[in-house]
């Protein structure tokens, strides 16, 4: 049967005799069993010849490992670890990881990007009883004239856009229409700074309308727009500026320009407190520098912008006239007219470190009013530069 099976699928009878007789005798030879078990000898001469084998690759891959990072960068290590993926993503590593970037970035605001004037002057190592983190502060009560409390406050420093407050007084002093249109141009660009504005070149605005950015948003191109139209130009406009801060006895101060970009715009906090005094006198400037928002119409589109103090919003804050300012030489600043406890002070705060800070200094120094009796007291100001 089988012969016939074979020679049907072509294989010759002495194939199928061979093959028979082979697969016979495998069968039937119990040594070829024993061929593919090693001995106990042999069981342990692999071992070892499998360990020394192992030995080499283990030693042969690290020197090919440590040649490979001599040569070239380390991979990135791949998601073979679904473990490890999963617990960077649980709700706390995630609280973590967020609490980590937000002190990084309080870190970096907390540190101006260059160094101010007051941090080279050294200003910031003066103590005070409060641990205020501006390196210059005045408070003053408005109907008594008395100084409540004072830190370096004749220092002479930039004032970054407190200018703005001087810019906002001659133009309301000088009478000028607040209907009449103005035009941005090129010549409102910044090239000091180099910062950016959403008034673009082209765009038109009436005079109060550019008042009102100044004052509460600290719109560059708009109080540049103020003093390069204001008639005789910009020189004529910086001198009044300064002719202006001669008059009220502000010594120390000196003005460039009308936006505050320059930190040749300087002054001390005592001449500040007098502008203060002067400028709250004025009702455009106390309505317009404590509006809480205002929106233009620019072409097509709306623009909304918010005061810069955000003390303006609060409720236990009672503000009649504000202006804040930043460059890197300046620190942050701020000047206020308020009343606390019944009542009316002049708080300035100069070259503050933080973006937060000079706010933190104002209620640091409210809240001391309110609870504890003053713990300084000095020279009052001029009682011509003060209301009351």
């Amino acid at each position: 049967m089988l012969l016939m099976v074979s020679l049907a699928l072509g294989l010759s009878a002495t194939q199928v005799h061979a093959q028979s007789g082979q697969s016979a005798q495998k069968s039937a030879d119990p040594a070829s069993k024993k061929k593919d078990k090693p001995t106990a000898v042999n069981k342990g001469q692999t071992a070892k010849s499998k360990a020394q084998d192992k030995q080499k690759a283990k030693s042969s891959g690290s020197q090919n490992s440590s040649l490979q990072r001599a040569k070239a960068p380390v991979a990135p290590k791949s998601a073979n670890n679904a473990n490890s993926k999963s617990a960077k993503n649980t709700p706390a590593a995630v609280k973590q990881a967020r609490l980590e970037r937000s002190k990084l970035n309080s870190a970096q605001q907390a540190r101006p990007v260059r160094a101010s004037f007051g941090q080279m002057a050294g200003l910031h190592a003066t103590s005070d009883a409060l641990d205020l983190h501006s390196s210059v502060a005045l408070v003053v009560d408005q109907d008594t004239q008395e100084v409540l409390y004072r830190k370096n406050d004749h220092a002479v420093l930039p004032i970054a856009s407190l200018t703005k407050l001087m810019t906002g007084l001659v133009i309301a002093e000088s009478k000028l229409s607040m209907d009449e249109p103005i035009r941005i141009t090129q010549d409102d660009v910044d090239t000091e700074k180099g910062s950016s504005s959403r008034l673009a070149v082209g765009t038109v605005l009436t005079r109060g309308d550019l008042m009102h950015l100044s004052l509460m948003s600290s719109e560059n191109r708009a109080a540049n727009a103020l003093g390069r139209t204001f008639p005789g130009g910009m020189d004529h406009f910086v001198d009044r500026m300064n002719m202006r801060a001669k008059q009220l006895g502000m010594k120390d101060t000196r003005y460039v320009e009308p936006t505050g970009l320059s930190s040749r715009n300087q002054s001390s906090a005592s001449d500040l407190a007098v502008l203060v005094s002067v400028a709250y006198k004025e009702t455009m400037l106390r309505e317009l520098s404590t509006s809480h928002g205002r929106e233009v119409e620019v072409g097509r589109r709306t623009l909304h912008y918010n005061n810069t103090n955000r003390l303006v919003k609060n409720p236990a804050w009672d503000i009649g006239l504000q202006k804040t300012g930043y460059i890197s030489e300046a620190g942050r600043c701020l000047v206020m007219q308020t009343q606390v406890s019944g009542r009316k002070l002049i708080m300035v705060f100069l070259d503050s470190a933080g973006k937060l800070s000079r706010l933190g200094d104002a209620e640091r120094v409210r809240n001391w009013l309110e609870s504890k009796p003053p713990l300084h007291s000095g020279q009052s100001l001029p009682r011509q530069y003060l209301p009351g």
